[in-house]
């Protein structure tokens, strides 16, 4: 028997996630049209019809010693969030990412007998690989966008799918390099280095600085190169002062469409690039203490994530010490257009970019989903 009007809960924290989550509410919408969305949810969600219950702002927070000093926002979230749940429990959770309350949710929803579909779930393969085990007992189905996701979780009892990464059903209408040079009003024959130093404000905070310094370090060295920063919508204007003298661009993919090279933190971003073929340097920093946590938890060697797809080092990557001329280094033959640097990290980008899967993963997220609300009657 077939639900009609289904009440879901989804549930995302940041800006990738606001986006997916969007993606997937569509599909939803065309599979259930009268369906109750309702969650943690930005901008995009919102406007794909999922009501907020919470400022969507206030959820973007990274690093242990960050969330702890938000603790008394989110413990007041988790009480409103279990009173959601006992008054108006749906027919299905759906959190989307942002491990550090969605396990939290995944495991309240569990308790009442709500069914979970967990989009984008943490990387237990990278670290905290008992958590799988919690997937295992408190959900119903994980949808992966990794492939190694799949067979990884699977191992520990997971129903996990992999669905393909949802960044591919945007990259048709993205813009061609010379479109958005033209958009941004670029000089096509001198290089671009593009600087995105993250979606989060205190990324902006920590990163925007080092990655100025950089861009300096790189004119002075070669005077063509043209600096543009990326903004972030749920930043604040005033965060980007110090970037003032450069152009600033509220559309990242645009510049990462545009850029010859860019200097990026490590996320999503990473993976635009790859999809784009744009050649990439990540930089990555912390709270000093949240840093020295992760190191005792993390399992790997990279952060980028098209290093940890790839297996091994393609794209350099730099955390917490932030050498403004060995950063420089390695962005300048990544601007030279020919160069062996680039030509080989082009071609690595390219076989990164074949491991995605196809599109069509919000599709699969909602056919999931409707498996699970469908089967419950």
């Amino acid at each position: 028997m077939r639900v009609s009007e289904p009440r879901i809960f989804l549930s995302a924290g940041e800006a990738s996630g606001d986006l997916h989550g969007a993606a997937v509410a569509a599909a939803l919408r065309r599979l259930y049209p009268d369906a109750e969305l309702i969650g943690l949810a930005g901008p995009r969600m919102a406007a794909a019809g999922v009501e907020p219950i919470v400022e969507f702002k206030r959820l973007a927070v990274v690093g242990f010693v960050e969330v702890v000093s938000r603790l008394p926002f989110f413990l007041s979230l988790r009480g409103r969030v279990r009173q959601l749940l006992s008054e108006r429990p749906p027919e299905l959770v759906i959190p989307i990412d942002y491990p550090g309350f969605n396990l939290w949710l995944t495991g309240e929803a569990h308790r009442r007998g709500i069914r979970v579909l967990y989009y984008i779930p943490p990387q237990l393969w990278a670290w905290r690989q008992g958590r799988a085990r919690i997937l295992a007992e408190k959900t119903d189905r994980v949808a992966v966008v990794f492939p190694q996701e799949e067979p990884f979780l699977r191992e520990f009892g997971v129903e996990a799918v992999f669905v393909g990464h949802p960044l591919l059903d945007g990259l048709p209408g993205w813009e061609t390099p010379t479109e958005a040079i033209a958009a941004l009003g670029a000089d096509p024959m001198r290089p671009i280095l593009g600087l995105l130093p993250g979606s989060r404000a205190q990324e902006v905070r920590r990163l925007l600085a080092p990655f100025l310094e950089v861009a300096e370090e790189v004119v002075r060295r070669r005077p063509q190169v043209q600096i543009l920063v990326a903004t972030a919508p749920e930043v604040p204007v005033d965060y980007y002062n110090a970037a003032r003298r450069y152009p600033v661009v509220p559309n990242a993919v645009r510049l990462l469409s545009a850029a010859t090279a860019v200097l990026t933190k490590s996320g999503t971003s990473t993976l635009e690039a790859a999809l784009l073929e744009t050649p990439l340097v990540i930089a990555y920093r912390v709270h000093p203490l949240s840093y020295l946590l992760a190191r005792r938890l993390v399992r790997v060697e990279s952060i980028g994530m098209v290093n940890l797809l790839a297996g091994k080092r393609l794209v350099p990557e730099f955390v917490q010490d932030l050498p403004v001329e060995r950063i420089a280094d390695a962005l300048l033959p990544l601007l030279e257009t020919g160069s062996c640097e680039r030509e080989t990290m082009v071609a690595a980008l390219r076989k990164v970019r074949g491991l995605l899967g196809e599109p069509g993963a919000p599709e699969r997220v909602a056919r999931l989903a409707a498996e699970l609300l469908d089967t419950r009657v």
